[in-house]
């Protein structure tokens, strides 16, 4: 399996900026796997869904606000950098659009110039580690 067969586009105004108060009221998209049919539901509702046997798996990580726009130096081309997580002082592991054309040694400016950075490496799920 492949990270990238996870990328789809997702409009900016469904994309929550703020968790609910009452975190149980978030929606619950239900998707029948004979049918193909799509419910929308609250996750309050998932104990009617659930049987005894079933493996339910839970996703405890956190969003950090990450997502920088800058321009390949070379072509002035935009670029959009999502970073992921920390490898070190300098180094992170990022995701980045359009990959294809990030390669190593690809440099990107962000900010008018005030922060720059350095794709390294390609990993090995597509991700590339970058210096700033």
């Amino acid at each position: 399996m492949n990270t990238k067969d996870f990328y789809y586009d997702l409009p900016e105004e469904l994309i929550a900026q703020d968790p609910l108060l009452n975190r149980s009221s978030s929606r619950l998209m239900l998707l029948n796997k004979e049918t193909g049919e799509i419910e929308h539901k609250h996750f309050y509702d998932i104990l009617d869904y659930l049987h005894p046997g079933d493996c339910l798996v839970l996703n405890e990580t956190k969003v950090i606000p990450a997502r920088l726009y800058g321009v390949k130096e070379d072509t002035g081309a935009q670029v959009e950098v999502l970073l992921l997580h920390r490898k070190d002082k300098e180094h992170w592991e990022c995701l980045v659009k359009p990959g294809k054309k990030l390669k190593p040694g690809a440099r990107i400016s962000f900010g008018d110039g005030r922060l720059k950075a350095e794709i390294v490496d390609i990993l090995e799920e597509g991700n590339r580690l970058i210096r700033f």
